[in-house]
């Protein structure tokens, strides 16, 4: 895999190729490798290795970029060639800054308009390592011995399995000509899980940088368990109740409103933020940060021109405290007729690779506990009649200012009544606002790293919910 040395070594070639103002090299890549099972065999085990050198140049206030995956002379040369041709027919950007030098990559030149509230100010906070060597050199030998497990369990049940158990690590770094140099590497693996009877079925999904974080038989065993204990479902109408969300199925419904805590999406008038910074928008139980440095995140810890990504309060006890912003969004602001409802404004280390069109979004979400915090088992047991959620899916937005979504249940859907599981019901359609869903929180677990299939992995907790909206019942 590329070393940071040796990117930089390419970096330097590129920059002796480059008659440009400013030069920025990205670069990503790594080792990936996954292994497939369906009816209970394994039927695909894949693996492989890719580099990407990504250059984007400058001629005064004109930029382009271009991408190869080929480091000889003539591939660098040429990509060279292709950012310079693209930047100088470019039309002039009048909001591109000049390259972020080393210092304000790092966070020493904030540029923070006015003094913010201590509830609002920006944290760094040091990044765990998240390379582990013994999920980079999973072989697949291993994962076989983790889909044996599985299907050991789908045997023993009566049930068919499907799903994958891939593993890898992978670099991401940039240096660019006014001495910014930025480097992360990390591994990853994870385990999804399909159990699959006659009538039902049951789910399981998780990943980690740490290949010991994961139990493929507990997972296994969690999701026949599901598959089981939801057969024959029953048919109960649609309407109002009270849910419990576990947190696959928190994550996915709540990771649509995360596109919005952007500066550029206030810019746009497209954010349900719009006007609502500094208001109580949700419970008061509602708190949210977006945290690189959490040791239950991953990713990277700078953003696409190489500035550190800050610890930044979003939600506070259901009030909306601030959103995120790239340098050139932040200076845009500044100048806006938004920018004095916009709260603090400055760069957070969250921009997306120059040039884009969306700007800047938190991915480093992270729920803030709660003082009472409750299992999934006791919010059952609290429940007279309602229904619990094992994950959702198809999840697409209906109306963007109050943030009401539709989608459906999947893969372990349950009623609950007088405290106890009743057993499996059909699926449903829902028509929910997030604003709703979260000022209606009765209890939150403790939050967990959870991933699922609509949004981007978050720490969230379960939640139970009041009078959350089905509206429709489905045939299974």
């Amino acid at each position: 895999m590329l070393t940071e040395e040796q990117a930089g070594d390419v970096f330097d070639r590129i920059r002796k190729l480059s008659s440009a103002d400013e030069v920025e090299v990205l670069f990503s890549g790594g080792r990936f490798a996954l292994t497939r099972f369906a009816n209970n065999v394994i039927h695909q085990n894949v693996a492989d290795e890719n580099h990407v050198v990504s250059v984007r140049t400058v001629f005064g206030g004109r930029t382009a970029r271009a991408t190869t995956n080929k480091f000889d002379d003539e591939s660098l040369r040429q990509v060279v060639r292709s950012s310079e041709s693209l930047a100088k027919v470019q039309h002039p950007d009048p909001d591109l800054l000049p390259m972020p030098s080393e210092d304000e990559g790092a966070g020493l030149r904030p540029g923070l308009t006015g003094e913010a509230p201590v509830s609002t100010r920006i944290v760094t906070r040091v990044v765990p390592s998240r390379y582990f060597g013994q999920t980079a050199t999973i072989t697949p030998e291993l994962r076989a011995e983790g889909v044996s497990k599985i299907v050991g369990v789908a045997d023993r049940h009566g049930l068919t399995t499907a799903g994958v158990f891939s593993s890898g690590e992978w670099f991401e770094g940039i240096f660019n000509s006014r001495g910014l140099s930025r480097w992360h590497t990390q591994t990853s693996a994870e385990v999804s899980i399909t159990m699959l009877a006659a009538d039902s079925s049951g789910w399981q999904k998780a990943n980690s940088p740490d290949v010991a974080n994961l139990d493929p038989l507990r997972l296994a065993e969690t999701a026949a368990q599901k598959a089981i204990e939801t057969a024959h479902p029953g048919e109960i109408p649609a309407g109002k109740y009270t849910v419990i969300l576990e947190p696959a199925a928190v994550l996915d419904i709540v990771g649509f409103m995360f596109w919005d805590y952007s500066g550029m999406a206030i810019l746009d008038q497209r954010s349900f933020l719009t006007g609502r910074i500094g208001t109580r928008l949700f419970g008061d139980n509602i708190t949210i940060a977006d945290d690189v440095a959490h040791p239950l995140q991953s990713g990277s810890p700078f953003d696409g021109e190489g500035v550190t990504r800050k610890t930044i309060p979003l939600v506070e006890n259901g009030t909306i405290k601030r959103v995120v912003y790239a340098r050139a969004t932040a200076e845009r602001m500044k100048k806006s007729e938004y920018g004095e409802k916009a709260g603090p404004i400055e760069a957070t280390g969250h921009g997306f690779l120059l040039p884009n069109e969306m700007g800047e979004m938190p991915l480093n979400i992270v729920f803030a506990p709660v003082g009472d915090p409750q299992t999934v088992e006791q919010m059952i047991a609290s429940t007279e009649r309602g229904i619990l959620v094992t994950r959702l899916w198809y999840i697409r937005e209906v109306e963007p200012f109050e943030k009401a979504l539709t989608g459906m249940t999947r893969d372990g859907t349950f009623l609950v009544e007088n405290g106890r599981l009743q057993g499996g019901v059909r699926n449903f359609r829902f028509n929910e606002s997030l604003i709703h869903m979260l000022s209606n929180v009765e209890a939150m677990s403790v939050p967990v790293r959870a991933c699922g299939e609509e949004s981007f992995d978050m720490v969230v907790p379960a939640m139970k919910v009041k009078e959350f909206n089905f509206t429709e019942v489905t045939k299974f």
